[in-house]
């Protein structure tokens, strides 16, 4: 009975997994079809085409792989600690890089087309969303991967951390939903009401964000899920305990 539990946690482990990367990617399809088949591609010529690699960008980097670099602690729990870092790194980079690109390819639009920068609640929302993953990255860099800060310094730091990669992965969400209706609105704001394809796909791709960030957030606060700390994480809670709450012989 004892060995079964572990067991059939680990299948429920890998099924949500599973689940939450079949969502994420059918989110990053359904995003690359509904630019690609309902406005017309992809190109980096200043056209509406360059404009289609702005939502193809945010939803693969700053909503996909930013849920898959905070997952590589869950599902690769009996890997050096230093090897999952590392990768942790390695894909928030890429996410980050990703991310970039597509907003350089708005503003870019924009400039041509004397359109407006920074007006929108989804502008600022996504704004935001960057600049605090651009900072969460290089602070993760000078504190984890490579630490140049003291062990007391990395204490504190690390429940901030650690919240703060759930909350960007919910601010890209809902910036994405909130670029998902601005779309809408300038694409099909007179037959939207209509049900037509265009506005039931992009729907559809809302939801599967959501269920994304469920998934993940699911998977990612599970305490059972969670990566048994190793010698290091376990000093880095005890001096978080120490400066939090004070030594036991304390005065």
């Amino acid at each position: 009975m004892e060995e079964s539990a572990p067991r059939s946690r680990r299948i429920t482990f890998g099924c949500l997994v599973g689940a939450s990367q079949v969502v994420g990617l059918a989110s990053v399809v359904l995003t690359a079809v509904w630019m690609g088949h309902y406005h017309g591609g992809f190109a980096w010529d200043g056209t509406a085409k360059e404009f289609n690699v702005h939502p193809l960008c945010m939803v693969l980097g700053l909503v996909f792989l930013q849920g898959d670099a905070i997952l590589v602690y869950r599902v690769f729990q009996n890997e050096p600690k230093k090897v999952v870092k590392v990768l942790h790194g390695i894909v928030h980079l890429l996410a980050l890089i990703i991310s970039i690109v597509g907003m350089v390819a708005v503003f870019d639009f924009h400039a041509k087309y004397g359109i407006p920068d920074m007006y929108s609640l989804h502008s600022w929302c996504g704004m935001v969303t960057l600049v605090i993953f651009c900072l969460q990255w290089v602070l993760g860099l000078l504190f984890f991967l490579f630490p140049v800060v003291s062990s007391q310094l990395r204490a504190l730091y690390l429940p901030i951390h650690v919240f703060s990669g759930l909350v960007l992965l919910v601010l890209a969400i809902g910036s994405s939903l909130l670029g998902i209706v601005e779309k809408l609105l300038f694409s099909i704001m007179s037959t939207y009401s209509k049900r037509v394809p265009e506005g039931i796909l992009a729907n559809v791709l809302g939801i599967l964000l959501v269920c994304f960030g469920v998934l993940m957030c699911y998977l990612i606060s599970k305490e059972e899920y969670k990566r048994p700390p190793n010698p290091e994480e376990e000093s880095l809670s005890i001096h978080f305990k120490s400066l939090t709450e004070g030594s036991p012989t304390s005065p």
